[in-house]
């Protein structure tokens, strides 16, 4: 399940420093960020091993995420805000603004191998009579 987590963030007349540590298991490997996407959608995939963190540093953005059981939407709009992404979390990042820097944090270095493109199908709830 995907979670949504305030990072810690120091103010002064200096400005602002926000820290990201000890969010996901292991070591750092791969940073990327994504940048003028505005009509585009990325994603659509989830893992074998990677978790991955998303902060949207300027902009914003609209994650769609779907882990086999929930189906939920976030929207990223400030960079002290990070989206934990686990292996199973198939995700689609859209609605990017024209100013939308995305940073995205992995513990794994590319592997095409380690992509599951197909989407969960969903089970309909099953209401208790």
């Amino acid at each position: 399940m995907p979670k949504l987590l305030q990072l810690d963030t120091f103010q002064s007349d200096a400005g602002n420093l926000t820290v990201f540590e000890k969010l996901i298991p292991g070591t750092i490997k791969r940073v990327f960020y994504i940048y003028g996407a505005t009509d585009s959608s990325r994603g659509g995939h989830r893992h074998h091993k990677s978790w991955n963190a998303l902060i949207c540093l300027h902009g914003s953005c609209h994650i769609y995420n779907n882990d086999g059981l929930l189906k939920e939407n976030f929207i990223l709009d400030n960079p002290k805000t990070c989206l934990i992404l686990e292996p199973k979390d198939w995700h689609i990042m859209d609605s990017f603004s024209h100013d939308c820097i995305l940073l995205v944090l992995s513990n794994e270095y590319y592997d095409r191998a380690d992509y599951i493109d197909q989407p969960y199908l969903m089970q309909p709830q099953q209401v208790a009579l």
